[in-house]
């Protein structure tokens, strides 16, 4: 009884120490052992506890009994919501053993970090649980491949079920078999994110009958190629509303128009993809794009739907007309080329609230000074104003900041104001006649 307590809490071979920051009620162990149970008593008290460091091989053969009522009373009425495991060798037959007495808790999210998992576990002694875990999380792991596992996944059907977020980052995931996904019944993020999946591997991943609540789907840094490959690979999950595809490397395909992108997107991550224009076609329904950190020499986009625009770190040399973007509220333009911002459009965008422009060299002539200070003034104008606004021509305000830049009537506008002078000179010259 005692040992199956002490696996469920993670206590380790090796001697250790657990730390308890009473404030943030976060509580880390390193290297438990039966030995200095003791420290772990200060966790108790804790809503996020982490056990770091060895393995758990010497406790396999280890008889692991049903819990008794004090027992169970006491696992319910722990506050702990969280747990991490981190650089440990797991056999996966002691944590299929294990992971049953999570039932009796109220932890909902359970993450992994930097761990190897060995064995095959017999996952049929949780099939009938109810687990409270919601959220699942495995960074830098080891394991073995998914696929021909249909077993296993069927008996966690139950629980994996009803999980709402998994994350599987920097594991050299190289597919995801159709029936896993099919698992995943109430799924709404999934993140897999730094890994090594192809485009080869996402039609299979994303087949009918997967993931049909997903919402936001991050694939970041992995190794896609192919615009027109994810559009069609992610178009039956029809909840998708974000979709991340930053840091792969993509390029166009002559079919890529004739893909449709789910229509509840909205949120769509192109960012440092390489991209030298704007692939289309892009979701109809977009409220967000973010393609900073590309090639784009210019850029059309019309958008009735897009809310917020990101367009940093590229090569534009002026800003995109955004006339037809008429519920922009954000546009990020911060390290281009652009000489000059077109005030005139900018402030008929009546929802505009926040743009960022630093770092491009201005031309602060009246029109160019003139409308970066007017945008100033309205208080829209982001972080890095005034002192990352410098003029870069004419000679004469090379490297002076713009809001110094004299925009006078007089100076900027002297037909308009000399015309009328001229005027009243003309009318008070034929009155003295």
């Amino acid at each position: 009884m005692k040992v199956a307590v002490l696996l469920l809490l993670g206590l380790l071979e090796a001697e250790g120490k657990c730390f308890f920051n009473r404030t943030q009620e976060h509580c880390v162990c390193y290297k438990l052992s039966e030995e200095n149970l003791g420290s772990i008593i200060q966790c108790l008290a804790a809503t996020v506890v982490e056990f770091w460091g060895g393995e758990l091989e010497r406790y396999v053969d280890f008889p692991i009994s049903d819990l008794d009522t004090s027992t169970i009373d006491m696992l319910g009425s722990l506050i702990i919501r969280k747990i991490v495991f981190g650089d440990l060798l797991v056999p996966e037959v002691l944590l299929a053993r294990v992971l049953r007495f999570f039932s009796y808790t109220q932890v909902q999210e359970v993450a992994f970090e930097s761990c190897v998992f060995v064995g095959r576990g017999n996952w049929s002694e949780i099939s009938r649980r109810d687990l409270p875990i919601t959220s699942l999380s495995f960074h830098n792991i080891t394991s073995a491949p998914l696929t021909g596992r249909q077993q296993d996944l069927s008996s966690l059907s139950s629980w994996l079920g009803t999980l709402q977020e998994l994350t599987v980052t920097s594991s050299h995931l190289t597919s995801l078999p159709c029936d896993v996904g099919r698992v995943f019944r109430a799924l709404h993020s999934l993140d897999l994110a730094q890994n090594s999946l192809g485009d080869e591997s996402l039609m299979p991943a994303f087949c009918q009958g997967a993931f049909p609540q997903l919402q936001l789907l991050s694939l970041q840094q992995n190794e896609l190629t192919s615009y027109h490959g994810v559009c069609e690979s992610v178009k039956l999950l029809r909840e998708l509303q974000h979709l991340d595809l930053s840091q792969n490397k993509l390029l166009a395909d002559p079919s890529s128009s004739s893909c449709q992108w789910p229509a509840s997107l909205r949120t769509f991550n192109l960012s440092n993809t390489g991209l030298g224009e704007v692939l289309t076609p892009l979701p109809p329904s977009l409220e967000v794009l973010d393609v900073s950190s590309n090639h784009l020499y210019a850029v059309d986009i019309s958008l009735s739907s897009l809310k917020k625009l990101f367009l940093s770190q590229n090569l534009l040399r002026a800003a995109p007309s955004l006339r037809n973007c008429t519920l922009l509220d954000t546009l990020h333009l911060d390290n281009n080329s652009i000489t000059e911002l077109p005030w005139d459009e900018l402030k008929l965008l009546g929802h505009l609230q926040d743009v960022a422009a630093a770092g491009n060299p201005y031309n602060c002539s009246c029109s160019g000074a003139g409308g970066l200070q007017a945008l100033a003034a309205t208080g829209h104008l982001g972080q890095g104003w005034p002192q990352d606004y410098t003029c870069h021509s004419p000679p004469r305000y090379q490297g002076w900041q713009v809001k110094d830049v004299p925009v006078s009537v007089l100076r900027c506008h002297r037909a308009a104001v000399i015309a009328p002078i001229c005027f009243v000179l003309t009318l008070l010259g034929l009155a003295g006649v």
